[in-house]
């Protein structure tokens, strides 16, 4: 087992309100990006990884871990994740295994990235850590009013690492790309192409970054953890 890690980091993140990209807020002495980076760059099993950056970042070469390559980031995060895959071209297989994480996930548990990679090992597609769907779900309608309260079985919400071959993976963004489609992620492009992506029981901590209230919980995960 190898495996290549592709992190998109190109978002400004609107609505973190800070003067920095989330993925480079401080958090517990390192940035969250140095967090999420963290697990991958401790595996051995981890061949390389490749960091879709903003045009013009001035954040990154202060954290620029040596062994991190980089491309350039695109409009859309499916179109960062492209452009980093094109990058590892010269360096993947095409029966690679790519794991795709949030930059702005910073708690990835150990056993949640060890899990992922025993039960996908020999799938035909891949998959996704998830969980599943505990809340009570409503659909607002455009006045913000309840139209109807979602059936929750069956739903999981998706977390990251994504975890899918090098070639199927480039095949399914670029056919979404060439129709004019943005997958919200990596699975969807696979769904697209007909594929039925597994889905890996993960944890709760496995937060993603979206507000300045977040990185609290994010530091307290991170030192119960220690």
């Amino acid at each position: 087992m190898r495996y290549w890690l592709v992190m998109p980091a190109a978002g400004i993140g609107r609505r973190f309100g800070a003067e920095r990209p989330k993925q480079y807020a401080p958090l517990r002495g390192r940035t969250v990006i140095e967090w999420a980076l963290a697990p991958f760059l401790r595996d051995v099993r981890c061949a390389g990884a490749m960091v879709a950056l903003a045009e013009g970042d001035p954040y990154w070469r202060e954290i620029a871990p040596p062994q991190v390559m980089t491309a350039a980031g695109g409009p859309e995060r499916s179109h960062s994740v492209r452009n980093a895959l094109a990058a590892l071209a010269p360096h993947a297989g095409g029966e690679d295994w790519v794991l795709v994480h949030d930059a702005a996930r910073p708690c990835l548990p150990a056993s949640d990235l060890e899990r992922l990679l025993t039960e996908l090992a020999a799938h035909p597609v891949g998959g996704l850590l998830a969980v599943p769907a505990a809340d009570t779900l409503k659909r607002a309608d455009a006045s913000l009013c309840v139209a109807e309260t979602v059936d929750r079985t069956g739903l999981w919400r998706a977390l990251t690492p994504q975890m899918f071959r090098y070639a199927p993976l480039c095949r399914a963004l670029d056919r979404a790309h060439a129709a004019g489609r943005c997958p919200t992620d990596e699975a969807q492009a696979l769904e697209w192409l007909g594929g039925a992506p597994a889905l890996v029981s993960g944890s709760a901590a496995n937060l993603k970054i979206t507000s300045a209230a977040d990185l609290a919980l994010a530091a307290a995960l991170l030192e119960a953890a220690e």
